[in-house]
């Protein structure tokens, strides 16, 4: 699992990360949106809303919000026209990025994309270009306030669970794609609460980024791309060192 608990640091880099309210809350109402309309409004019967409700219900989104989101995802309003797509890219020094978007315009967020890829040292890439270095993978997070290391472990790797890592407060639990929603189930049932629980893309290895400038221009393509509004999530197979992290961070700072 090579760069996956790096995440956290990087966006602890970025510091104002979903720091603006309206656009973390975008973000997850067109996440509440597009799973109602591909798997139904009803969270107990599509896992996928029922992430999103909870996903939602952590940033203390108001509940008439999520019941919007969710109307226009099945139809019950107008206002649903999102659509998910996939961007594929290199960032300086041949690092691969991912990019999952939601959206009401695809060539307004292609263009989007295109030009943040070109003004950050990157390039857009065909579909297939890079994605084959990475792995589709359940994430499910909880505080390790909430249980015993070794209890979760057992739990989560009976429900079919791959790996169990910490980052600081927080266990990681990473799952084969199809088995997410279940081992979620399983923590839940025992009265633990799950933190986040998402599908996400894990590479199947990572380039270390030692140079200071280079690091540089990763996180700050990385940056661009997950502050863009259409931006649902960003992937990268980059590796920086935590040493490296705290450097450019307190000089961002």
């Amino acid at each position: 699992m090579a760069g996956h608990s790096k995440w956290s640091k990087v966006k602890r880099f970025k510091g104002t990360l979903d720091a603006k309210r309206g656009k973390l809350f975008s973000k997850l109402a067109k996440e509440l949106l597009v799973s109602a309309r591909t798997g139904g409004g009803d969270p107990d019967l599509n896992p996928r809303l029922r992430s999103a409700v909870l996903a939602a219900r952590a940033q203390n989104m108001p509940n008439d919000t999520i019941e919007r989101a969710i109307k226009k995802g099945t139809g019950e309003i107008s206002g649903g026209m999102v659509e998910e797509l996939v961007y594929e890219g290199y960032g300086p020094d041949g690092v691969a990025l991912i990019v999952e978007a939601a959206t009401d315009n695809k060539n307004r967020t292609a263009a989007d994309i295109r030009s943040i890829f070109s003004k950050n040292h990157g390039h857009l890439a065909a579909s297939g270009a890079v994605s084959y270095m990475f792995k589709r993978r359940g994430q499910l997070t909880v505080l390790r306030s909430a249980v015993q290391e070794d209890q979760l472990l057992e739990m989560v790797l009976d429900a079919g669970a791959e790996d169990l890592t910490t980052d600081e407060d927080l266990f990681i639990v990473t799952t084969p794609h199809d088995r997410l929603y279940q081992v979620g189930e399983v923590i839940r049932k025992r009265g633990i609460n799950v933190e986040t629980q998402k599908l996400i893309f894990i590479p199947d290895n990572t380039v270390a980024v030692t140079n200071e400038t280079t690091a540089t221009q990763v996180l700050r393509l990385y940056d661009a791309l997950d502050d863009n509004d259409d931006v649902q999530n960003v992937y990268g197979n980059f590796d920086i060192s935590d040493e490296l992290l705290t450097k450019l961070s307190n000089h961002s700072g």
